[in-house]
Order: structure tokens, then C-alpha cells, then sequence
């Protein structure tokens, strides 16, 4: 697998391309990021773009409570262990957060086992 990036101000445009099982096609998907806010959250989703300590997020999950990984850290490499105790949001298309603190890029394991869990739904 390779990643591929590029970047115009502030704009982040990173995609990891795999060749598919039969090599006829090629699958790509947009590098996740888990994202925390000094008083906004968590959020799990593509970064479309940062200015300063403003960031826009696409296809983005809030993680209101996750279990089976001791932080946030570890949840961007090893994902959780424990997806249906966690509570996850629905995926919504776009938003802005402000006061972002910190930006994590997860592993293809994090977003697979991320984007697994159950959307938390009242």
C-alpha cells in the first residue's frame, strides 16, 4: 500500500491506494483522522481542510465514549477492542470544529475497526 499526499494551504488531500485482490481495479480511501477539540469533543472522519485551530471535517463520527483502547492515541492505531459498549454518532457529511487541540491519523486497522462500531442513536 502507498499514500499519496498533497497539500495547498492548509487544504489536506492524503488518500492510501491499494491495489484490489484481483488487480484489476484500484480502491482508495481518504486517510482518517480522530480529531479532539478543547471543548467541542472527539470526532473520527476526513480532514478537508485547517486553519489554524479551525478544522473541516467531512464524513465525520463524534466519539462521545469509547472503551476497549486506554487513549485516544491507541484508539487511532488499534481501534477498539470493545465497539458495542462505545458510542458513536451518526456520520454527518461536513463540519467545522473549532479550538481543535489535537489531530491523530489512524491506521487502516483504527478505521476499519472505527467505522465498524454502531451508529449511537436515541
Amino acid at each position: 500500500m502507498r499514500t499519496l499526499a498533497r497539500g495547498i494551504r492548509g487544504k489536506v488531500t492524503k488518500h492510501k491506494v491499494a491495489p484490489s485482490l484481483t488487480g484489476r481495479k484500484r480502491i482508495t480511501m481518504a486517510q482518517k483522522y480522530i480529531v479532539r477539540a478543547d471543548r467541542a469533543g472527539v470526532f473520527f472522519g476526513e480532514i478537508e481542510s485547517r486553519t489554524g485551530s479551525e478544522v473541516t471535517m467531512r464524513n465525520v463520527r463524534r466519539i462521545w465514549r469509547w472503551e476497549g483502547a486506554n487513549s485516544l492515541s491507541q484508539l487511532a492505531v488499534d481501534g477498539t477492542k470493545a465497539g458495542k459498549i462505545c458510542k458513536f454518532s451518526v456520520e454527518v457529511e461536513s463540519m467545522t470544529i473549532l479550538g481543535v487541540v489535537e489531530i491523530i491519523p489512524c491506521t487502516a486497522k483504527a478505521t476499519q475497526s472505527i467505522s465498524e462500531v454502531p451508529e449511537w442513536r436515541y
